[in-house]
């Protein structure tokens, strides 16, 4: 499978550190390149941000329409949706191959924070928590496990004590702050600290919860 196309954007020349950011079910990677400014990111912090476009397939649960998505989904009112795993294992393995790309520039893993928002926060949350290397931190957004069973203590021991941090929306209607939570509990209960935080808004980010990614990345890519 070749490498998945990716908007690039870097803040400064000579990057030390990569945040690999994926995009929610049907868009793609142009929906979060924008937030980069208001992340409030240090000047002397050199990133480069990296968001990939997701392959395009037909998606069962709206009529096999052809978008960009991670994975397929065959109900959306069960969420956790009956995803399909091939599908969750072969996006991992994107994203590995991205995280590799980065080590090849120069970029080492401990240096590289994985963020994704709805079906893409479910592959950040799996591929990160189960990357063979330890990754810097994991950004999980209004998003839920689609696989409970990819993340066990021996799957995710590496990155057991990665900073990870998981927000939702209180008025979410795409995907219920109950996943969520759900999500949260199931990866507390194998060890990981999960920093959580709820904002009353529906499907989607707010300045705060922005800041408060930047204030993550910036913590734990000095």
């Amino acid at each position: 499978m070749s490498a998945l196309p990716c908007v690039t954007l870097e803040t400064a020349p000579n990057p030390t550190a990569s945040v690999i950011w994926l995009h929610g079910l049907g868009a793609d990677g142009n929906d979060f390149a924008g937030i980069v400014p208001e992340l409030g990111l240090p000047d002397d912090l050199a990133v480069r941000f990296i968001f990939p476009h997701a392959p395009m397939m037909p998606i069962t649960c709206n009529n096999g329409y052809v978008m960009r998505a991670w994975y397929d989904i065959v109900h959306f009112d069960q969420i956790s949706r009956q995803a399909d795993i091939a599908g969750v294992q072969q996006s991992m393995q994107s994203i590995r191959d991205l995280i590799a790309a980065e080590n090849a520039k120069g970029i080492p893993s401990d240096r590289i924070v994985l963020a994704g928002f709805s079906q893409g926060g479910a592959i950040a949350y799996t591929a990160g928590l189960t990357h063979p290397e330890k990754l810097a931190g994991i950004v999980a957004l209004s998003t839920y496990l689609p696989a409970e069973s990819l993340l066990t203590a021996d799957s995710i021991a590496v990155n057991q004590a990665t900073p990870l941090l998981a927000a939702h929306g209180s008025h979410d209607p795409v995907v219920g702050i109950s996943l969520g939570q759900s999500a949260k509990e199931y990866v507390t209960n194998l060890g990981v600290a999960v920093d959580w935080h709820t904002y009353p808004i529906q499907h989607s980010v707010c300045l705060p919860e922005i800041q408060l990614i930047g204030q993550f990345i910036a913590k734990n890519l000095r």
